[in-house]
């Protein structure tokens, strides 16, 4: 059996300095009422830097704009109230020895008028659509583009103000950045749409005006994905040459690591390679990697035929992760249902207590710890 210790020793980039290679994975959790973190959002992720996490990302948490929000009761990232709700939470973290960084998020196409804030506001994004050829929101203009990419520059400032000791763009999942990336849902014919590079001038804007604003030093983490919530097959490229010319663009800009989103870690993201996608990301950009998905548990997040259904998952063998990580495929590890059900993860496996973590089931979605 493979040892763990390659997943405790520590990581440094820059001015960021992590214990270990285990980083919480960011999860939405609708618990801050009037998108306020509050005392049990700060608990939370106390628990998890007590656990010794090395790098806790938060949950998606949303930039100064009405239509930037999806879901209820989810944390705003901006106005005095919320930020000094983030400012306790990350107090609570450094107390506790962690370090933390927030996931910067707009929904895009998929926010329905009515949640609030925003109202009536309809879903913003690159050709008004959250699904392929169906247009149910507002295409942005320009001067949308220009607001937005200003909205997340201000939030990262301001995350680093607070005492933040990282940020995450949310590049993945069907979401915003990520509608612009996909060729099925940006439509556009002006030098936002077309090719991949051009679908990816928005981030690289976005990556551009965030470096600007947090100074150089400050670290950027830029979360991508193949598959979309709305369709779990869509891919952005299909080789590693296109993975590299995607990617390559995004580094210059500044990104200083990449979370590599899939939903099993150890499938091999093209034939011919036993790489994952943070395997070849790493590869081709040189850049640390983070990989992510079903970390320690032998089921999926999410079923194939369905995207608010949960299936229990019990705790699984870490022997494929380490081997990967004792190859060099990647430098981080994203752990997000396993941390829910154990927020004493990171400290059991280092114990040798892998065994004896509590299985995940979706009802423990609903603890508050």
């Amino acid at each position: 059996m493979s040892s763990t210790d390659i997943l405790f020793k520590p990581f440094k980039l820059g001015n960021l300095e992590l214990k270990n290679r285990i980083v919480m994975a960011p999860m939405t959790r609708t618990y801050s009422p009037g998108n306020v973190p509050n005392d049990l959002v700060v608990n939370y992720y106390k628990r998890r830097a007590e656990g010794d996490v090395g790098l806790i990302v938060t949950e998606g948490t949303f930039i100064d704009h009405p239509s930037a929000s999806g879901y209820p009761n989810v944390p705003a990232l901006y106005g005095e109230e919320a930020l000094a709700g983030w400012k306790k939470v990350v107090d609570a973290v450094h107390a506790a020895g962690g370090k933390i960084a927030p996931q910067i998020w707009h929904v895009g196409g998929i926010r329905k008028p009515g949640v609030e804030p925003g109202g009536d506001t309809p879903g913003y994004s690159p050709s008004g659509m959250a699904m392929p050829g169906k247009v149910t929101g507002h295409a942005m203009t320009k001067q949308d583009i220009d607001d937005m990419v200003a909205a997340y520059a201000k939030a990262a400032k301001d995350s680093k103000d607070i005492g933040f000791d990282a940020i995450e763009l949310h590049g993945a999942h069907g979401y915003l950045i990520d509608q612009f990336f996909w060729e099925g849902t940006n439509q556009r014919d002006d030098e936002y749409g077309g090719d991949l590079a051009g679908r990816s001038r928005f981030a690289i804007e976005i990556i551009e005006a965030v470096r600007a604003a947090v100074g150089p030093d400050f670290p950027i983490i830029f979360r991508f994905s193949q598959w979309k919530q709305q369709d779990y097959t869509a891919r952005l490229v299909e080789t590693p040459e296109q993975l590299g010319a995607f990617l390559q663009p995004l580094a210059d800009a500044g990104v200083d690591i990449f979370h590599c989103s899939t939903r099993r870690f150890w499938e091999p993201e093209f034939e011919g390679s036993d790489l994952n996608l943070a395997g070849w990301t790493r590869k081709l950009t040189g850049k640390p990697a983070i990989t992510v998905g079903s970390v320690s548990l032998n089921a999926d997040f999410l079923p194939e035929d369905g995207f608010v259904d949960f299936k229990n998952a019990e705790p699984a063998s870490l022997d494929n992760l380490i081997a990967r990580m004792e190859a060099d495929g990647f430098d981080l590890v994203a752990v997000g249902r396993a941390l829910i059900a154990n927020p004493d993860w990171a400290k059991r496996v280092q114990q040798g207590e892998l065994k004896q973590l509590k299985p995940y089931e979706k009802e423990l979605l609903q603890k508050l710890d």
